[in-house]
């Protein structure tokens, strides 16, 4: 090979030569660069954007209910660690993550909760209340603090610790619930109400009323939704026994064991607040039947409108028919030709009589024919 290269003729070289210079360090440094470039935007990666969104911030309350620590920062990796969970359970109270599905996952020492405003980590000991960014219901959240740090104080009912605070969260978002029912109720029914006494056909074409009933509509769609989603979350740990006996995390920590059909008192404690749930969603469905049933009534009103103004069209329609005719008759004799009806002294009545006789008969032929398609349409 050595001799080859050495007795090779000169234009045989160059290119190899040349290929090897091509290829010089910077070019390969961008080249290698401008590939992993395309490899990235080909797909999304999925790591952090921020260094805030690789922790969690967290209120903790102890069993006493006093707080011990307040706006507590924690990397996820350390507080999956502490206790005792999988970095796929964080998914479950990820604060960063849009559009959740309302979920309560139950764990061998922890009980994870999001449900509405709320996400909490429950534990035999210890509730973990976990920082919601962006929310707006701040004023549902102070409330939820005060009942959580009575009901952790207070054990006259015998439920055990983690059951207190399952409880409370279950209160707050009932009450949440109810209460953003209450505020889309009022504005609705008053809405219906006007709509359904507007007797004037003018008057209930109001756009303003039309655009308020969209706006409530789709409001009321959305809370709905809400609440079907709390009410699913919910029914899905009721119909796991497993999941039910494992929720007594107290008595896991005594090291009481529990059969899996065990669970009368969880059980109870759930199906209350299912059955509320289903009473809210329940109400919002037939509030929105009633405002179906009224977009129904407003469109029939605005469908008699537009067939009366139809009708009201043709008619006029047929009278400029009949009357350009008995113009036709004017105009036809009103060129400035001779017709040798000059000197005709009953000239004028005849033509005029004929005129207004084709005229009438034109009206009275095209109104026959309208009544009859009526009679054909209502059949």
């Amino acid at each position: 090979m050595s001799l080859f290269i050495k007795y090779a003729p000169l234009s045989r070289r160059i290119p190899v030569f040349k290929r090897y210079v091509h290829y010089s360090p910077s070019t390969i440094t961008e080249a290698t660069t401008s590939t992993i470039q395309g490899n990235v935007n080909k797909r999304v990666i999925a790591l952090p954007t921020k260094v805030n969104e690789m922790k969690l911030r967290c209120t903790e309350f102890d069993r006493d209910g006093s707080v011990k620590m307040t706006a507590g920062e924690f990397l996820k990796s350390d507080f999956c660690q502490h206790h005792s969970l999988l970095p796929r359970d964080l998914r479950t109270i990820d604060t960063y993550s849009v559009y959740q599905k309302p979920t309560i996952l139950v764990r061998p020492k922890a009980i994870l909760v999001n449900i509405a405003h709320l996400k909490a980590l429950l534990k035999s000991e210890l509730v973990v209340l976990f920082d919601t960014f962006g929310s707006t219901d701040s004023y549902n959240q102070s409330l939820f603090i005060y009942d959580l740090e009575e009901r952790l104080k207070s054990s006259k009912d015998g439920l055990p610790f983690e059951f207190r605070a399952l409880e409370a969260i279950l209160i707050s978002v009932t009450s949440s619930l109810q209460s953003e029912l209450d505020v889309l109720e009022g504005p609705v029914n008053k809405i219906l109400a006007d709509l359904e006494e507007l007797a004037d056909i003018e008057e209930s074409m109001n756009g303003d009323k039309l655009r308020d009933l969209l706006k409530y509509s789709k409001k009321l769609a959305q809370f709905e939704q809400d609440a079907l989603s709390i009410r699913d979350a919910l029914e899905e740990v009721l119909d796991n026994d497993e999941d039910l006996a494992a929720m007594y995390l107290t008595d896991k920590e005594k090291g009481k064991h529990r059969e899996s059909h065990d669970h009368e008192e969880v059980e109870l404690l759930l199906e209350a607040y299912y059955k509320q749930t289903e009473e809210i969603a329940a109400k919002a469905s037939t509030l929105r039947q009633h405002m179906r049933s009224t977009e129904e009534i407003v469109q029939l009103i605005l469908d008699v409108s537009r067939n009366s103004l139809m009708w009201y069209d043709i008619r006029l329609t047929i009278i400029t028919l009949s009357a350009t005719i008995v113009s036709g008759y004017g105009a036809l004799f009103g060129m400035n030709l001779r017709n040798y009806f000059e000197d005709d002294p009953y000239a004028f009545g005849i033509i005029s009589g004929v005129a207004l006789a084709s005229g009438t008969g034109a009206f009275a032929i095209a109104l026959k024919k309208l009544r009859s398609l009526a009679k054909i349409k209502r059949c």
